[in-house]
């Protein structure tokens, strides 16, 4: 195994001992890895990045899609999900200002509901750890690349501008 493969098991594990301890309550829990058990204020907005305009939900967090998807079907099940988390919701978030794809949901092989853009089902990094975070950008994993998606539902294949050389990781919009 690789030492990327086992940061990410270890990640993975870890993000999954932290949701096992988090009982059903609700409050300020303010959890690294993204739920999406609540579809109350849900959205798909475009928000300015180092990337430049792209899609992020409605806490900033960033929304790739994967190139192997084949049209509006998922091919990210069984271990895929647990690092790139799908974007699932009970009812169609609302598209925020600047969003000109349309948005819809899919059917996932497992029932849920998935946020699609443009037809292109759309999903979390277990890798960013904030809103404003893109560290999915361009990653070759599961058998092909994930790509930041732009307000049309088109991938987003820049790399990340240089903000700042503070190295603190995140970038406010």
């Amino acid at each position: 195994m690789t030492p990327k493969y086992l940061a990410a098991l270890a990640s993975v594990a870890a993000a999954a001992l932290a949701i096992a301890g988090c009982g059903g309550g609700g409050g300020g829990n303010s959890s690294s890895t993204p739920a999406a058990a609540s579809t109350t204020g849900l959205a798909v907005n475009a928000s300015n990045t180092p990337l430049g305009t792209i899609v992020t939900d409605g806490k900033g967090r960033t929304l790739y899609l994967f190139t192997k998807d084949s049209g509006m079907t998922s091919t990210c099940t069984g271990a895929c999900t647990s690092e790139w988390m799908p974007f699932t919701a009970t009812s169609k978030p609302a598209a925020g200002d600047g969003v000109s794809g349309p948005v819809t949901l899919v059917k996932r092989a497992d029932g849920a509901k998935q946020v699609a853009l443009d037809g292109h089902p759309l999903y979390y990094f277990v890798g960013d750890q904030s809103a404003g975070q893109a560290n999915g950008q361009g990653v070759d994993d599961f058998g092909a690349k994930w790509f930041a998606v732009g307000p049309s539902g088109a991938q987003v294949t820049a790399a990340a501008k240089s903000t700042s050389s503070s190295g603190g990781g995140g970038y406010s919009y």
